[in-house]
């Protein structure tokens, strides 16, 4: 049957730092790479092999990905890159330590600013040092200077339908390595869960997430492959 497989890249430096990262490219920590690791040797374990993989084009999630294949002996599959699956874009709060950012906008703004499903945070301003126009990996898109996670359903979704579901409904065994608020995205859709309980749903990293598919591509109940 058709399988999805779900993983957010395992830790980063920023992660590791309480900082809004976003679409700043940032690596993964030591701790990053062995959550990274482990969860390709639990694919392995589970007999859960990867056909095909998609990524986005941040460092984390690509190097999740295939320090996660390799350790499965699948760093051979077909892989694809795209943009539409980068985490969320933080906008102006871009690289700005949480904490701190708490303490000058108080918890609550922060708090509708993170987890709110249609409130994007404040845009970037221009010639920020975290500008990406420079970057050759987005020559041609129009990069974004905020993002709400709504804004980032009405970019993930289309990409899932026209690229990642067909490859899935050929029989593929499809693992997307993405980042909180993409795989948050496709979460949502797959599983139903409505604007206001999606806010509660955090995507712990490095733990694969499950999803079987049937004759007619509807989805199964997900379930975390450590506890299948």
């Amino acid at each position: 049957m058709p399988t999805l497989i779900l993983v957010r890249h395992g830790q980063s430096q920023w992660n590791l730092e309480n900082r809004f990262t976003g679409w700043w490219d940032v690596d993964l920590t030591d701790l990053g790479v062995e959550e990274a690791k482990a969860a390709g040797r639990l694919l392995a374990e589970k007999g859960v092999m990867p056909t095909r993989a998609f990524t986005s084009v941040q460092t984390r999630a690509i190097r999740t990905l295939h320090l996660a294949l390799a350790e499965a002996d699948r760093l051979w599959i077909p892989e694809t890159k795209d943009w539409r699956l980068n985490e969320r874009h933080y906008g102006g709060l871009t690289g700005l330590d949480k904490q701190e950012t708490r303490e000058k906008h108080g918890d609550e703004q922060v708090h509708i600013w993170r987890r709110s499903f249609d409130v994007p945070p404040p845009a970037m301003d221009a010639g920020s040092k975290y500008d990406l126009s420079g970057d050759p990996r987005y020559a041609g898109i129009t990069i974004p200077n905020t993002e709400s996670l709504k804004l980032t359903i009405e970019r993930v979704l289309p990409y899932w339908q026209s690229d990642i579901l067909p490859v899935l409904a050929s029989g593929e065994t499809v693992i997307i390595s993405a980042h909180g608020n993409s795989l948050r995205a496709l979460v949502k859709h797959l599983s139903g869960i409505s604007d206001d309980d999606i806010t509660g749903l955090e995507i712990p990293t490095g733990q694969p997430i499950i999803y079987e598919f049937d004759d007619t591509m509807t989805p199964g109940e997900r379930y975390y492959l450590k506890d299948g």
